[in-house]
């Protein structure tokens, strides 16, 4: 028997009805690879990252107007069994193509402001930290500036807190630089 992907919801895979990942690639792109640039890409994401993400919007302590509601009738089981969908899909190519002077600044801020410790080497995320790699840019710029303006929450403020130094303009640079990088 396969136990669930968050710990601390240890539910038996398959003990209800699985949510039809159909229903998310309307926003998350086809196989979770968005095309949107104000929605995330699901494919490759950690399987733990998703299934937190999930949960919290359905318990309310993430919010958004579009995933809240969908995540509300989810059981346990249907999203530990998206986030194992989700997660052994393959990721995308980006279609973003960074701009070469943000190149090498952009990788300098993801190592300064420890991007690479938290999210991995290569910032295609780990456990129940997401991917970075090949986000839309819209998408990550948006999250970045909610975290610098204490909009967007985190379950543990380390987001919040590495965002406060950031500059709008360093801002830009590591969404342009993340956007652009290969999560293959």
């Amino acid at each position: 028997m396969m136990l669930s992907v968050v710990p601390s919801l240890l539910i038996p895979a398959g003990a209800a009805n699985a949510a039809d990942p159909q229903t998310c690639t309307a926003c998350h792109g086809p196989a979770g690879n968005s095309t949107n640039p104000a929605f995330p890409s699901l494919a490759g994401q950690p399987g733990q990252f998703i299934a937190t993400a999930l949960f919290l919007y359905r318990q309310g302590s993430r919010k958004d107007p579009q995933m809240t509601p969908i995540a509300a009738n989810f059981t346990n089981a249907e999203i530990n069994e998206l986030a194992e969908f989700f997660s052994r899909q393959k990721p995308a190519a980006p279609t973003h193509k960074t701009s070469p002077e943000n190149i090498e600044t952009g990788k300098r801020l993801a190592e300064r402001y420890h991007c690479v410790q938290c999210h991995g080497p290569a910032l295609n995320g780990l456990q129940h930290i997401p991917r970075l790699a090949g986000q839309q840019f819209e998408y990550l710029r948006a999250q970045l500036r909610g975290f610098k303006a204490q909009t967007r929450a985190d379950s543990d403020g380390n987001m919040t807190a590495a965002a406060q130094p950031l500059s709008d303009k360093d801002l830009e640079v590591l969404a342009d630089y993340l956007a652009g990088l290969d999560p293959r």
